[in-house]
């Protein structure tokens, strides 16, 4: 069965299907906000959206980091590193890219195991 979470009329902010939860990119709620701050507020949406899906970090399969300015990747990493559970770290993937808004310093979607 497809569950989909957080369904909105073009997305859902994550989909459940064959034991596996994908989150779709998850930008932070103040754009204005640095890019640590940002950092917080991404990996916040992802422990919610796990959670409502009956998962959790500690079960994320793969996740992609997405940064407009890669000089960035250190700064976004202390928090990212703070936050990821260090006995099952996921499978990981950080690129360059440019973002919906300009003021967004990082997105982030991810996979989990349910």
């Amino acid at each position: 069965m497809i569950t989909r979470y957080q369904k909105g009329a073009r997305m859902s902010q994550a989909v459940s299907y064959g034991g596996l939860v994908y989150i779709a990119g998850q930008v932070a709620a103040d754009p204005a906000a640095g890019l640590k701050d940002q950092t917080r507020s991404v990996l916040a949406k992802i422990d919610a959206l796990l959670a409502e899906a009956g998962s959790g970090k500690a079960k994320l399969l793969a996740v992609t980091v997405f940064l407009p300015d890669i000089a960035d990747f250190d700064e976004m990493n202390t928090v990212y590193d703070a936050w990821v559970d260090r006995e099952n770290p996921p499978a990981r993937a950080c690129v360059e890219a440019r973002l919906a808004d300009p003021d967004l310093k990082v997105e982030m979607t991810a996979v989990a195991a349910a």
